[in-house]
C-alpha cells in the first residue's frame, strides 16, 4: 500500500472509560491489548500478535456520549492538512501535537463527523483490507459529494494517481481507491431509517468475523446493542452495532 497523502493509517476508539472499553471488545473480536508508546492512556488491540486499533482513554469532562471510532489519515505535514481543514470551514479540535514517535491532529469535517491525521511511521503491516486490519471504512454524513470535495482537496486526492475517487454502482456511494483498492466509503442521506436526530455524522470501522451471528450475540451479551441486524449488502453479510458507550461500529462475515 503506498504510503502517501490521505491514505487510512489507523483506527482508534476514543473511550471515556478505557477499561471498560477493553472488557467489550475483547471477548467480542477476541482482541488481546498491548502498551502503546504513544503515551501512557493509550493501548493497542491485536489479533496474534498483529495491530488491528487503538483504545485512547478521553480526558475528564469530555462526556457519557463522547465515545466513538475515530479514522486517522497520513499525511506528509500535519500543519499544512490542519490549515486547510480550518480555510474550509471545519474544526480543528487539537493539535497538530507531537505524540509517539509523530504528529497528530483531531478534526472534525463540515458536518461534524470527527476523523485524525497522522504525520509519522505507523504499523508496517496495516492497511485497510488486509490482515486483521479494518475491511472497510464508512462515512455516513448528509451530503457525500461535498464531503468527497472536502476531503479531495484537505489531502489532495485529485492531484494524486494513486488515488481514485469515484461514485460506483455496486456501492451505491462515493469509493476512495488507494493503489486501484477499495478502501473506503462516503455514503450521503439519511443518516438512519427511519431519520434519527441523535444520530450524528460519522465513520464507522468494519471489522471482520469468522462467525457473524456469533459475534453479533457476543456484543449483546457483553451489553451492546444491534443498530442492524446481520444482512446482506455490497460488502458481503454485515451488521452494524454499537458498543455500550454508544459507540458504532461494523462487523463483516469473513
Amino acid at each position: 500500500m503506498a504510503s502517501v497523502g490521505g491514505v487510512p493509517c489507523w483506527v482508534s476508539l476514543m473511550a471515556p472509560d478505557q477499561r471498560a472499553a477493553e472488557d467489550f471488545y475483547g471477548p467480542v473480536l477476541s482482541w488481546t491489548f498491548v502498551s502503546s508508546d504513544a503515551g501512557p492512556d493509550a493501548r493497542i488491540a491485536t489479533v496474534d500478535g498483529q495491530p488491528v486499533a487503538g483504545i485512547n482513554q478521553l480526558t475528564a469532562g469530555a462526556g457519557p456520549e463522547a465515545e466513538r471510532w475515530t479514522v486517522y489519515f497520513h499525511v506528509e505535514d500535519a500543519d499544512v492538512v490542519a490549515e486547510r481543514i480550518s480555510e474550509r470551514g471545519a474544526t480543528v479540535a487539537v493539535g497538530p501535537l507531537r505524540t509517539g514517535g509523530g504528529r497528530s491532529v483531531i478534526a472534525a469535517d463540515r458536518w461534524g463527523a470527527p476523523f485524525g491525521l497522522w504525520q509519522g511511521d505507523g504499523p508496517a503491516s496495516w492497511w485497510v483490507g488486509s490482515g486483521p486490519a479494518p475491511a472497510w471504512l464508512q462515512l455516513h454524513t448528509s451530503d457525500a459529494f461535498a464531503a468527497a470535495v472536502f476531503y479531495g482537496e484537505i489531502f489532495d486526492w485529485m492531484e494524486d494517481p494513486s488515488h481514485g475517487v469515484t461514485y460506483e454502482e455496486q456501492y451505491d456511494e462515493i469509493v476512495v481507491r488507494v493503489d486501484g483498492h477499495p478502501v473506503a466509503g462516503l455514503r450521503g442521506g439519511a443518516l438512519e431509517s427511519p431519520p434519527d436526530p441523535g444520530i450524528r455524522p460519522r465513520w464507522e470501522p468494519y471489522f471482520r468475523v469468522p462467525d457473524l451471528d456469533a459475534a453479533v450475540s457476543a456484543v449483546e451479551r457483553e451489553g451492546g446493542t444491534v443498530a442492524t441486524p446481520p444482512r446482506e449488502g455490497p460488502l458481503g453479510r454485515t451488521a452494524t452495532l454499537r458498543d455500550p458507550k454508544g459507540a458504532s461500529f461494523c462487523l463483516l462475515s469473513t
